[in-house]
Formats: C-alpha cells, sequence, structure tokens
C-alpha cells in the first residue's frame, strides 16, 4: 500500500465517508483512517437501529451555529433529495415518521453498507483501526499513526465531536484545529437530557416514564413534542431540541396545555366541586396531575379557588418554570454543540481559509443540528461540499 495519496481523512463515519467517496469519484487518490475496531458505530446506534438519516425539511433555520448562514451553501449543493436518489439505486426503502424524519426499513446497516460499498467501488483505501498519533504540516501534510507515516495534499478532519464517548468520541478534531491556529467555540452536550437537583425532583421522579405533549421554550426557540419524565429530570424530543439552546443557570418555559384556553375553562367550572387534579386529569396523565396540583394548590375542589387563584394556575400551566441543574453530559448527548469556528472556514469547500488544503466537516464544526436527522443532512453536506474540493 502507498504511503502518500491526494487526499487523507481522519474519520470514517457518515462525513468521512461521504467526503471519501465524493473525492474518490473526482479520480483523487483517498486514504480513510479509522480508529475504530467497528466502522460507524454513529450510524448504527442512530433511531433505535433505524437511521433517521435525513430529513425532507431540512433548512438552514434547523441548524444552530454562531455563524448562522455558514450552513447554506453546502446545504443548497447537496440536499436530502440527493441522498434520497442515492437510497433508491440501492434498493433501500426508507419511510416518514413524523415531520419529515425519515428511517431506513432495512436498518442502520443498509445505510452504513451502502457508504462502504461506494467507498470500494470508487477506489478509496481504507486503514482501519487506525490510531493517528500526530499531524505534521510541510510541503504537504504527515500523519503519523500506529501504521505508519503517510503523506497527502489534502487533509480531511471528519472526527466528530465528544458525544456518546463510549463508541469511540474523542476531542482529537479539536487538538488538529488548535494545532493550525484555528478557534474553536464553546463546546457543550447538545440533544441531551436535562437533570435537576435531587431535592427539587423528589416529587416528580415518581413519574418517570410518563410523557405529556407540551411547548418547551427557552428565550426566542420553541419546540412542540414529547416530553419525558425521568428519574434524574426531564428528557423525550421537546427536551433534547431545546437542550440545545439551553444555558446552564436559565429557566425553562413549559406550555403543558398548549391546545387550551385554562383561563376559560377555569371560569366555566367555577362553581363545580371536582377536584383540581380530577378536572386536569381530562388533560393530562392523571398521576402527572395529581403531583403537579400537590406542588402549587393544595388540590381543592373548583369552586372553592378564587378568580385570581385559578387565573394564577391557569398561568401556571400554560408557562410552567424550572431551572434544571444541567444535563447528562455527553455520555447520554446526541450530538456536540460548538466545535470548529466556521468563520475560519469556506462555506463552500469546507476549507481552512489560512491553511490550504486542510478541512473541517461534520460534527466537528460549529453547525449542530435539531433533532430528526438534520446532523445527518449536515454530514452528507458538508462532506459532499469537502469531497468537491480536496
Amino acid at each position: 500500500m502507498s504511503t502518500s495519496a491526494d487526499v487523507l481523512i481522519i474519520g470514517a463515519g457518515a462525513a468521512g465517508m461521504m467526503c471519501a467517496i465524493a473525492a474518490a469519484r473526482r479520480g483523487r487518490s483517498v486514504l480513510l483512517l479509522e480508529h475504530s475496531t467497528k466502522l460507524a458505530e454513529k450510524i448504527r446506534i442512530s433511531g433505535g437501529g433505524r437511521c433517521n438519516f435525513t430529513n425532507l425539511h431540512a433548512k438552514p433555520e434547523n441548524y444552530l451555529s454562531s455563524n448562522p448562514h455558514f450552513c447554506r451553501s453546502a446545504l443548497a449543493r447537496y440536499t436530502p433529495q440527493h441522498f434520497i436518489a442515492w437510497l433508491n439505486q440501492h434498493g433501500i426503502t426508507f419511510h416518514e415518521k413524523k415531520l419529515g424524519q425519515l428511517f431506513c426499513d432495512q436498518g442502520s446497516a443498509a445505510i452504513i453498507g451502502m457508504l462502504k460499498d461506494e467507498c470500494d467501488a470508487a477506489g478509496v483505501t481504507w486503514l482501519m483501526p487506525c490510531s493517528v498519533n500526530e499531524v505534521i504540516h510541510g510541503d504537504s501534510f504527515s500523519v503519523a499513526t500506529s501504521r505508519g507515516v503517510f503523506h497527502a495534499q489534502s487533509l480531511v478532519i471528519a472526527t466528530g465531536g465528544l458525544s456518546i464517548p463510549k463508541i469511540g468520541a474523542t476531542p482529537f478534531g479539536y487538538h488538529v484545529a488548535e494545532q493550525f491556529g484555528i478557534p474553536i467555540t464553546k463546546l457543550k452536550p447538545g440533544l441531551v437530557p436535562l437533570s435537576f437537583h435531587p431535592d427539587d425532583w423528589i416529587a416528580y421522579a415518581e413519574l418517570t416514564g410518563i410523557s405529556v405533549e407540551a411547548v418547551v421554550s427557552y428565550e426566542a426557540q420553541s419546540f412542540r413534542e414529547n416530553l419525558l419524565f425521568t428519574h434524574r429530570g426531564l428528557s423525550g424530543p421537546a427536551i433534547l431540541q431545546i437542550s440545545s439552546y439551553w444555558e446552564s443557570g436559565q429557566a425553562l418555559h413549559i406550555n403543558l396545555l398548549p391546545d387550551h384556553d385554562m383561563h376559560e375553562l377555569f371560569a366555566q367550572q367555577h362553581d363545580s366541586r371536582m377536584l383540581l387534579s380530577n378536572f386536569l386529569a381530562q388533560y393530562l396523565p392523571k398521576r402527572f396531575a395529581e403531583i403537579w396540583c400537590a406542588q402549587f394548590s393544595g388540590n381543592k375542589p373548583l369552586n372553592q379557588y378564587s378568580d385570581k387563584e385559578a387565573a394564577a394556575l391557569a398561568a401556571k400551566l400554560h408557562d410552567w418554570q424550572i431551572t434544571p441543574s444541567g444535563t447528562l453530559g455527553y455520555a447520554k448527548a446526541e450530538v456536540t454543540c460548538g466545535g470548529v469556528d466556521t468563520h475560519a472556514l469556506s462555506s463552500k469547500t469546507m476549507q481552512a481559509n489560512d491553511v490550504p488544503g486542510l478541512y473541517f466537516i461534520g460534527e466537528v464544526v460549529d453547525v449542530t443540528g435539531q433533532l430528526g436527522g438534520y446532523n445527518f443532512q449536515w454530514a452528507w453536506a458538508s462532506g459532499y461540499a469537502a469531497g468537491q474540493h480536496c
């Protein structure tokens, strides 16, 4: 095997394989390095093994970045429809679960297999497992690895973020950026369950496994989906979504009954002898209604609440404010928010502005998608963009 190539890609996940395929199809010789013994573990576990591989509605507004317009170029040039056409060519079928989220009928292995087969067909050379010890930049890039030293004119960093370390996540990509003087924006777990201090959560811990459809908001961002009670705090799609935007120490705002006007409903029940918890159990899970009432009202018959008290309860149901103590961290996070500062990269090519031949793609970059296939679409799009130019 040659120790030199036109392109050397570190990381054989979604973005890395996509880039390898695109570059090799252009006639570039490509070396693809992967430190893990298992290929594309993050694809494998996605969507409970079904791989939520894209979202039909992917647009720049679905991404979080300190440079929000950066992702526009890549997303416009490689769309969900491009990836769908590729699946159709391979006879891989899929379905829409909800909200534009597409899942693979044959499971994640079919997606991984397609990418591996396309790499092989394009002539990509694999080095796996192969850990990297050092990156040196002279006239070209030299990469010292556990399997020797390799040289390339172009070096692509596709090593992902810090999320889910048990499947191999490391800070390697950030270290390479720092080595070349490229800034890293603030890093934090994204799409992650939120935790509360045990003393504050003791009553709600009994609700583990119960879910409620709600609108969860933080500043200008809102998501309407289910939230799920856990023994340590809150999870579920609405919470995972808002977690990427939430900042430590700040309150979340939860509308527990977005389809109802509780001010009006309380007014209609002004003379009712029904207990508040029984009334709310018509709209919310009964056990949650009981615990919520015990926390805030003493759970009296409706006719014993003054108009002022009823108004306060209605307001709280539409704007339940709670302050998490933190998150469950990178071990439970689906993505890493923040990353290689996109102000230092070309939005067209993903190349570092001040280091010709050095590219960053996928999760290592400060572009984080919302829940629902958006992060895979960024992997495909950014990998394709770099692969057209590296």
